[in-house]
């Protein structure tokens, strides 16, 4: 699986935890920061207040 893939599944991880209520220190532990950051990025998509 290439790093894309990877990344698409942090970030949608990341969205799931924020819906089901998890808080933000639920993050997994990546060995690359760029899927952390994916995963926060998807976190934080679903705190985002809607306009």
């Amino acid at each position: 699986m290439g790093f894309r893939e990877d990344a698409l599944r942090a970030r949608q991880a990341g969205l799931a935890a924020a819906l089901a209520g998890h808080p933000a220190t639920a993050c997994p532990r990546f060995n690359d920061a760029r899927l952390t950051a994916a995963w926060v990025r998807g976190y934080a998509a679903a705190e985002r207040p809607e306009q």
